[in-house]
């Protein structure tokens, strides 16, 4: 009964609905920044230079002073371009209301993009729901690479544990989807300092390794990493399907700024996040350049015996934090997605009173679960798993680079040479980087592929048919101001007392819960309100906008058409905005505290393709297999359950 709101133009109330206002920088923003957005991207260190050169690898980089220059050289400018450049200082200047990441630029492509573009729009569109696929699955990837990576610590303290790093991986694992249902208010005040403690760690071991070989500050120089590149392009070109590890949780610095805000994550980022990471970096660098036979782990041999131990101890908790907030990301896209029409409703719990944005799903927690495991033993180790978290990685880059460009193209107004200027090297490093994983085929890059184009084809399909599904549905419930005005022209129909509440998709048409109790009982309450709840293509709604009340032609009738306008982001409780509504829009009629609900529920069934909706037969049985998982609607509307009436009917497909 919620249909997706499109976003009216700026010059009208509707458009500054849930607009934000930049707010005075706040250290406790900045703090919690750090416990959640740099999670994924401060742990990358552990396993980045550690990857490259393995020894095991298909395409090997010889451990030379030259390759580890270069190498470097190379991941210092890969993290200054993709983060610095394209994420913190321009990708995040464009938003949805204060929302970002690859969902927003989707929602925002759909509401300006009904010109003379349109082709390009819905290829675009399609473009970022295979991104937003792609991030899904890595969201499955980093808690396994991530956990498994600190864990294999132990193996530098006691090579004898080995066997003990799966089984104490799947331990944690296990333990931290968990505690997900509990949600992240009551531990999110720790997050940030165990986070802050990390940063200082890996920049101090860092010192120490440049100390060793001070030579490597040379490193910084872009003339290291043109040179391996155009010197060495053979290796160089292998080499950075590893190296992009160091950008792994990019992404989740543009996703989470609906959390923190722009400026927090920005400072966040420059202030401490990126000179810990480029230390750490150097550091390990010296580490090489001063004894190549560290290279088996060069991350866990930088620090001193003596602070080995607590180094692999803070490392699990730095990846257990971030494990978190991707399985967080993963909660807000799948709910965003289902919001705006790409997936069934699903069952969203909030978890904190204050925000609204820690949101815990059941179905999303369990499936993850499943396959975090899976992976884990399957792989058996952060460095099997690398290439297929790489090519997740490099695809949600590219496709978010693609779309942002666009829409700045588009709409921002900066000179187009400008935009010119930064695309075309953005995106040559960006495709370079798919590009050098591609060639992981084999190795595991096709395991994300897989997964986004197995959530690809869920979710397009599911879009699809949901339009037609509603198409036929509406052909069946006709038109609603036509329906209450027989209603007020026949006699054969009772009224009685009480009001009742009728859930509708549409504004437009009447429901077929209202249509069967008229057509069996003969009978009406005194006061029907059709209630359609509408989502709009924005975070959140400011609450003086949530009621729009149409008397459908005649105030005096008792029947009226009541839109609950809601963002994507918020939960949707009908029952209390119906005790909310204003009393000048309630005229006192309503009794919603007893009111009775209806729900019209739609059974899907196969059908011969002569008399279905149009989708091929494969889809058609996706589709099916889909509308299974979509919670019950009551559940989902918040409606009592003591005071809910479904009324069925079948809908071939």
């Amino acid at each position: 009964m919620s249909t997706t709101k499109d976003e009216p133009a700026p010059s009208t109330p509707a458009e500054r609905r849930g607009s934000t206002r930049p707010s005075p920088l706040r250290l406790a923003a900045v703090v919690g920044a750090l416990g959640v957005v740099f999670g994924d991207i401060g742990t990358s260190p552990i396993y980045t230079l550690q990857t490259v050169f393995n020894p095991d690898d298909p395409h090997p980089v010889p451990l030379t002073d030259e390759n580890v220059m270069g190498v470097v050289s190379l991941i210092f400018w890969s993290v200054m371009l993709i983060v610095t450049v394209t994420y913190v200082l321009l990708a995040m200047r464009v938003d949805n209301r204060g929302e970002g990441g690859i969902m927003a630029l989707i929602t925002l492509l759909r509401r300006w993009g009904r010109g003379g573009r349109r082709g390009a729009t819905v290829a675009l569109v399609a473009l970022g729901t295979f991104g937003a696929a792609l991030f899904l699955g890595d969201s499955m990837i980093t808690p396994a690479i991530s956990v498994l990576s600190a864990i294999e610590g132990v193996e530098v303290l006691r090579p004898g544990l080995g066997g003990f790093v799966v089984p104490a991986t799947v331990v944690i694992v296990v333990l931290l989807f968990a505690v997900q249902r509990v949600g992240t208010a009551s531990v999110g005040r720790f997050f940030g300092p165990v986070m802050i403690a990390w940063f200082v760690a890996i920049g101090l071991c860092g010192l120490r390794g440049i100390a060793l070989h001070p030579g490597i500050l040379g490193a910084l120089s872009p003339t290291h990493a043109i040179g391996f590149l155009a010197g060495r392009f053979d290796i160089a070109f292998f080499a950075l399907a590893a190296i992009v590890l160091a950008v792994t949780g990019a992404e989740a610095l543009y996703a989470d700024m609906g959390h923190f805000g722009r400026r927090p994550i920005s400072v966040g980022w420059i202030f401490l996040v990126f000179p810990a990471c480029v230390l750490s970096y150097l550091g390990q660098g010296g580490l090489l350049l001063e004894d190549p036979s560290n290279a088996s782990a060069p991350f866990f041999l930088l620090p001193p015996d003596w602070a080995r131990l607590p180094i692999v101890l803070l490392g699990t908790a730095a990846t257990v934090i971030a494990s978190q907030a991707v399985i967080t990301g993963a909660f807000s896209v799948a709910s965003q997605a289902a919001q705006l029409g790409y997936l069934p409703r699903l069952r969203v719990l909030h978890t904190s009173r204050s925000s609204r944005g820690q949101i815990y799903v059941p179905l999303v927690n369990g499936v993850l679960l499943v396959a975090v495991v899976i992976l884990v033993v399957s792989f058996g180790s952060s460095a099997a798993l690398a290439y297929a978290f790489g090519m997740a990685v490099t695809g949600t880059i590219a496709i978010t680079t693609v779309l942002f460009f666009y829409v700045a193209w588009q709409h921002c107004r900066v000179p187009r040479w400008a935009l010119v200027a930064l695309a075309v090297p953005l995106l040559t490093i960006d495709l370079l980087f798919l590009a050098a994983n591609m060639t992981k085929l084999v190795h595991g890059a096709w395991l994300p592929l897989t997964i986004a184009v197995v959530l690809f084809v869920v979710m397009t399909t599911w879009q699809r048919g949901r339009q037609l599904v509603t198409a036929r549905r509406e052909r069946l419930e006709g038109p609603l101001p036509g329906f209450a005005l027989e209603l007020r022209g026949t006699a054969e129909v009772v009224t009685v007392p009480g009001t009742a509440v009728y859930l509708n998709r549409g504004a437009s048409t009447a429901p077929l819960a209202l249509r069967s109790n008229v057509a069996h009982h003969r009978a009406r309450h005194r006061y029907v309100v059709v209630v359609t709840v509408a989502v709009a293509e924005l975070p959140r709604v400011d609450e003086a906008h949530r009621w729009d009340v149409d008397d459908l032609g005649d105030p005096t009738d008792g029947i009226t058409h009541l839109t609950l306008n809601y963002g994507y982001a918020e939960r949707i409780d009908v029952p209390s905005a119906l005790a909310d509504l204003p009393p000048d829009l309630a005229e006192g009629r309503y009794d919603f505290e007893q009111s009775t609900y209806f729900l019209s529920r739609i059974e899907l069934v196969d059908a011969d393709p002569d008399r279905g909706i149009g989708l091929p037969w494969w889809r058609r049985r996706l589709f099916l297999a889909t509308s299974r998982i979509a919670v019950d609607a009551a559940a989902h509307f918040g409606l009592p359950q003591d005071r809910t009436i479904i009324v069925g009917s079948r809908l071939e497909i």
